[in-house]
């Protein structure tokens, strides 16, 4: 009864959610308890999710014990469940490549660094929180425990290849999203978000099931790597209906055009260290459900997934950097990159090529830092004044140096300008670009990336350029600095880390395109990709 798996025959060999149940009621009666343990559930693949799961459970326990204790205890939980998710990755990167739950989760390199980046997003937005949340009263205990559940589904999401594990990973990830989009109950912003949210994202969901249910009615399985060869077999008009469906949902989870209207109700009305997760770590785990499901499954329709992504990266760029330019709440603005963000990243998705998914995992990493830390500059104003509006941060630079530097550096990366981090994350996707002969995607990247700056050097003209008498009343009346105030001084090591590696990371950033390129070289689904596109292009 022991299945062994290899690389190229993973289609063969994985056994199927719906064939567990008929295996182990054929066995039941006549296998001895030890051949049935025999099944390669290889749970520990699971294991930096079980220590989230973990950490989750210790917030809930302690949240029970009062609020008081649950301010003292969640974040040490929190940051041992993460920071031993985060090590158990790291180790999993170099173990033999074997699938988990027969078939339904594979720990590959693709999901290791996925998993990486939603699991270290969760810790640095945490780190941002604690004080936001305790001075808006909220439950400390009930948000990091609702955070880690997003958090357990994002990640289970980057290596599900199995169309129940992605439904019910992507559905752990949402409900989760939409309870911590309207966790500030007593905010009528914030419960307005939620419900835009739930409203669209249950529709997403309902349009995900319809889509998998064509796919299951074709090829009589749930195994993503047995519908593609399926389809690549049988390519039918229903698959073409099934291929809509599901990249509707795919677009829904990373914000692109026109699949973005909740994103900057949800952006402005959400918790601000909410959006900060929902940014980086949700959009990591919605593109790492882009390549499972539109390159594992639909190779028989690369042409045609590859031309509407083109479109929605050329609509995602242009409107969300031009929409940008408008916008008067910096959460707001922030939403707007985001979503042209989300067009840079398809960049490397159209691509189909080594280094297109090697610049997509770069700037996913790259993304995480200059965009949290970001957030942690605009979550530390508001901590500080209660403000979200652009024009209360004109004259900043005078009471506060720190914000001023941070939030101008992560600005200047996010618009690309050298040498910050996202610099050489952007040049990696128009280089595999234009290597790949995009270069309508590319020109537009070019183009949009000039606007973007423009925005964002307002911000900083803003802050630093406005003479002491124009300084906005907000900041004439801003408090004295003190940091010593709980839940600030982890807040401030979020906010330099980020800053620091946003600064620095580009000049010495060779160690990330190597392990973007390992993470790309060790998945078996991204190679197999690769050939196809290489002998398309041969013919």
């Amino acid at each position: 009864m022991k299945h062994r798996y290899s690389h190229k025959s993973l289609s063969n060999d994985a056994l199927t959610m719906p064939e567990m149940g008929a295996i182990l009621l054929s066995t039941q009666f006549m296998a001895a308890p030890d051949e049935l343990l025999s099944l390669s559930i290889n749970a520990g693949a699971v294991a930096p999710e079980g220590c989230v799961l973990l950490a989750m459970l210790g917030t809930l326990i302690v949240d029970l014990a009062g609020e008081k204790a649950a301010s003292r205890w969640a974040p040490p939980i929190c940051y041992a469940g993460l920071g031993a998710a985060l090590l158990l990755l790291a180790i999993q990167w170099d173990t033999p490549l074997e699938p988990s739950f027969l078939g339904a989760f594979l720990a590959d390199k693709l999901a290791i660094a996925f998993r990486a980046v939603v699991a270290l997003s969760t810790l640095l937005s945490l780190l941002i929180s604690w004080r936001y949340a305790e001075q808006s009263g909220s439950p400390v205990g009930e948000y990091a425990a609702i955070l880690l559940a997003a958090t357990l589904g994002g990640m289970l999401l980057c290596g599900s290849t199995d169309l129940v594990s992605v439904f019910v990973s992507l559905e752990t990830l949402s409900v989760a999203s939409y309870l911590l989009s309207g966790y500030m109950k007593r905010d009528s912003r914030s419960s307005e978000a939620a419900l835009k949210y739930l409203l669209v994202g249950s529709a997403a969901a309902a349009v995900f099931l319809y889509g998998a249910s064509l796919l299951y009615g074709i090829s009589s399985s749930t195994n993503l790597q047995e519908i593609g060869i399926a389809l690549l077999n049988s390519p039918t008009p229903l698959a073409a209906l099934a291929l809509v469906f599901v990249l509707a949902t795919v677009a829904f989870k990373i914000a692109a055009v026109p699949f973005h209207q909740w994103t900057p109700d949800v952006y402005e009305g959400s918790p601000t260290p909410v959006v900060a997760f929902l940014s980086v770590g949700s959009k990591a785990a919605g593109f790492a459900l882009a390549l499972r499901l539109l390159v594992g499954c639909f190779g028989a329709f690369d042409e045609q997934w590859k031309l509407l992504f083109t479109v929605l990266a050329v609509l995602s760029m242009s409107l969300g950097n031009v929409v940008a330019l408008a916008q008067s709440s910096m959460k707001r603005m922030l939403a707007y990159s985001s979503i042209g963000q989300a067009g840079f990243v398809m960049i490397g998705l159209v691509c189909g090529t080594e280094e297109g998914f090697a610049s997509m995992v770069v700037y996913m990493a790259a993304y995480l830092f200059m965009n949290l830390g970001a957030f942690a500059c605009i979550i530390l104003f508001s901590i500080r004044t209660g403000s979200d509006q652009i024009s209360d941060y004109a004259g900043l630079y005078q009471k506060d140096p720190l914000i001023t530097l941070g939030l101008s550096l992560c600005l200047l990366s996010l618009g690309g300008i050298p040498p910050m981090i996202g610099f050489f994350g952007k040049i990696y996707l128009f280089f595999a670009g234009w290597a790949d002969q995009q270069y309508l995607l590319v020109i537009v990247g070019l183009v949009t990336s000039v606007i973007s700056i423009y925005y964002y050097i307002s911000v900083i003209k803003m802050m630093v350029v406005k003479e002491p008498q124009e300084a906005s009343e907000v900041v004439k009346t801003y408090p004295p600095i003190q940091w010593k105030t709980i839940g600030l001084p982890p807040l401030r090591v979020a906010l330099i880390s980020c800053v620091l590696i946003t600064a620095i990371g580009g000049v010495l950033s060779n160690p990330l395109f190597q392990w973007a390129n390992n993470a790309v070289a060790g998945t078996p689904l991204l190679q197999e990709a690769i050939e196809l596109t290489t002998q398309r292009a041969l013919v």
